[in-house]
C-alpha cells in the first residue's frame, strides 16, 4: 500500500468519526427542527426591547422635552373680585340686630395662562379673569406681576392679559385643524389651587368638533371643542394643551364630570379659533363678528337624503334672522343644506360660524346650498355686523313625542286644528295669523314618522306648521291638499314655528311620509 493511498484512509476514518461524534453530541443536546427553530426565533425577539417599547422610551423623552420647553411659558393666575361696602346707615337702635360689614367682600379665584409675546401678551380663558378687579400673574421662575386685561370674549371664552415685562419665554401656536384623533397631547397648568402648580398630564386627543351644552351657550358661541383624556381640573383652565412638537393645539377650557372633578373627558379651544380672537382683543380690545341671518340646524339624514347629499354632513337652514336678512335678500330659502362657503366644505354647524362669524362685515361670502332633488346652487351673500345678542345658530327647541294619537293626518303621524282666536291674543303670532294663520300640532302619534321631530302643548309645544314643501298648510284642506302631491316614502319639508325660551322661532322639519 502506497503512503498516498494510507493518507487517504487516514482522512476518510477521520470524517467518519467527526461524523458520528457530531450525531451523538446533536442527539444529547436535542437540536430543534425547522419548524422549532422558527419559533424559538419569535420568543428570542420578544424578550429583547421590541420597536414599540423603544417607541415608548422616545416618547417619554419626547413628553419630557416638551414639558421642559413649554413650562417657562404658562403662568399661575389669581384673580380678585371685590363686593363694596354698604354706606347705608341703620337707624340708632338696628345695630344689635344687623351684621354691617366692615370691610369689602373679597372672591378669590385661580387658573392657567400661557406667554404669546416676549413682551407680555398672555392668553386665558374668560371665565378666569371675568368681573375680577385684580388679576395676579406668577410665572415659572416665582416673579409676580399685576396684570391688565387687554379684553375678553365670552362667546369662545377667550381673554387676553397682559404684564409689563420683557425678555419672556413664549409657545409656539400649532394648528388644531391638522390634528388629529388618537395624537398624544400634554396639558399643562395649575390644578386645585398653589399645591399643584404647573402641572403636566398626558394623554390622547379623544375627539373634535365637540359641543358643549350650558358652556359659551350665548348667540354667537361657538361649539368646537377638543375633546382630551389628559387629566384637566379646575384651574387648569386657560392652559395649553400641547402636541408632542411643543406647539399649543388648544386652551384648556371645561370639564364633563359629575363631581367637579377630573372624569376622563377634558375640553380645549381650538388654538386657530383662539388666534384670530386673540388678534382682534390686540388690536381693538373687542371682537367684531359677522352673520348672513340665517338660524341653523345640523343635517340630519332626511335633509342629506331629500337634497342628495352623499354624506350627512352640513347646516339645514330653518329661518332667517328678519325680513331683510342677508341671505333672505340674496336668495337663499328655508330648507337649504349649506354646505359649502368660499369653495370650503361646511361639515356642521360650528364649522359655518367659523367661516362666516371671523370675516369683516361688508365681506361677500360665496354661499354653496344643496336643494331638494340634488340642486346645487352657490349664491353671494354679503356680510353684516352681528347683533348684540343674535346669532347664526342652531334652533334650542327642545322637541319631545306626546301620548297620543290621533286619525287625522295620518301621513305625518299628527293631528292638526287651524289657530284659535286666544292664540290671536299672542301678539308674537298676530302676522302668523294676519297672513292666514297655521295649524297647530295638538297630537303626535308614537308610531308616526313626527315623533320626536314636532310636539304638541303637553310636550313643549305646540308648534304650528306653517308650509309643507312650501304649499301654505293654513287649514286642514290646504294640508291635504299639499300631502295630495306626495306619495309614501316621499320625504316632506315642513316649516313650523316652535316656541323657545325667546319666543316663537321658525325651524325645518324633514319627515319621510308614511
Amino acid at each position: 500500500m502506497s503512503v498516498k493511498t494510507r493518507d487517504w484512509l487516514k482522512f476518510g476514518t477521520l470524517v467518519s468519526l467527526a461524523f458520528a461524534l457530531g450525531l451523538t453530541f446533536a442527539s444529547a443536546f436535542r437540536l430543534p427542527s425547522r419548524g422549532e427553530a422558527a419559533v424559538r426565533s419569535v420568543l428570542q425577539d420578544t424578550s429583547r426591547p421590541l420597536p414599540m417599547a423603544k417607541a415608548a422610551v422616545d416618547l417619554g423623552d419626547a413628553f419630557a422635552n416638551v414639558a421642559d420647553h413649554v413650562k417657562p411659558a404658562v403662568v399661575f393666575i389669581k384673580s380678585e373680585h371685590r363686593e363694596r361696602m354698604s354706606t347705608r346707615r341703620l337707624p340708632p337702635g338696628f345695630e344689635d340686630f344687623f351684621q354691617i360689614p366692615r370691610r369689602p367682600q373679597i372672591e378669590q379665584g385661580s387658573g392657567s395662562g400661557f406667554i404669546v409675546s416676549q413682551d407680555g401678551y398672555i392668553l386665558t380663558n374668560n371665565h378666569v379673569v371675568q368681573g375680577a378687579d385684580r388679576v395676579t400673574v406668577r410665572l415659572f421662575d416665582n416673579r409676580e406681576f399685576i396684570a391688565k386685561t387687554v379684553g375678553t370674549d365670552p362667546n369662545t371664552d377667550i381673554a387676553v392679559i397682559k404684564i409689563q415685562t420683557t425678555g419672556l419665554p413664549t409657545v409656539r401656536l400649532g394648528d388644531a385643524d391638522s390634528t388629529k384623533i388618537g395624537n398624544w397631547v400634554l396639558a399643562i397648568g395649575n390644578p386645585l389651587g398653589e399645591a399643584f402648580t404647573f402641572t403636566v398630564t398626558a394623554g390622547i386627543v379623544s375627539a373634535k368638533g365637540r359641543g358643549l351644552q350650558g358652556l359659551n351657550s350665548g348667540g354667537l358661541a361657538i361649539q368646537d371643542f377638543i375633546q382630551t383624556d389628559a387629566a384637566i381640573n379646575p384651574g387648569n383652565s386657560g392652559g395649553p394643551l400641547v402636541n408632542v412638537r411643543g406647539e399649543v393645539i388648544g386652551i384648556n377650557a371645561a370639564i364633563a364630570s359629575e363631581t367637579g372633578y377630573y372624569n376622563g373627558y377634558g375640553f380645549a379651544i381650538p388654538i386657530n379659533i383662539a388666534k384670530t380672537v386673540m388678534t382682534q382683543l390686540i388690536a381693538t380690545g373687542h371682537v367684531e363678528r359677522s352673520v348672513i341671518g340665517v338660524s341653523v340646524l345640523p343635517v340630519r339624514q332626511e335633509d342629506a337624503e331629500d337634497v342628495k347629499l352623499p354624506d350627512i354632513k352640513g347646516a339645514v337652514v330653518q329661518g332667517f334672522t328678519a325680513d331683510d336678512a342677508p341671505a333672505k335678500r340674496a336668495g337663499l330659502q328655508e330648507g337649504d343644506v349649506i354646505i359649502a362657503i368660499d369653495g370650503q366644505p361646511v361639515e356642521s354647524v360650528a364649522q359655518l360660524q367659523q367661516r362666516v362669524g371671523f370675516k369683516k362685515p361688508g365681506e361677500t361670502v360665496q354661499v354653496t346650498v344643496a336643494r331638494k332633488g340634488g340642486a346645487r346652487k352657490t349664491i353671494p351673500v354679503r356680510l353684516t355686523a352681528a347683533p348684540g345678542d343674535e346669532s347664526e345658530t342652531a334652533d334650542a327647541n327642545d322637541e319631545r313625542p306626546s301620548r297620543d294619537s290621533a286619525p287625522s293626518e295620518q301621513a305625518l303621524g299628527i293631528s292638526v286644528e287651524p289657530l284659535s282666536q286666544e292664540d290671536a291674543r299672542d301678539a308674537q303670532l298676530s302676522s302668523v295669523i294676519r297672513s292666514g294663520g297655521g295649524l297647530v300640532v295638538t297630537q303626535v302619534s308614537p308610531d308616526g314618522p313626527a315623533y320626536e321631530r314636532l310636539a304638541d302643548a303637553g310636550n313643549g309645544g305646540p308648534d304650528i306648521i306653517l308650509r309643507l314643501n312650501g304649499q301654505p298648510t293654513r287649514t286642514r284642506v290646504e294640508l291635504h291638499k299639499a300631502l295630495a302631491s306626495t306619495r309614501s316614502g316621499d320625504i316632506l319639508m315642513l316649516t313650523v314655528l316652535s316656541r323657545t325660551g325667546n319666543g316663537w322661532q321658525p325651524r325645518v322639519v324633514r319627515l319621510r311620509r308614511q
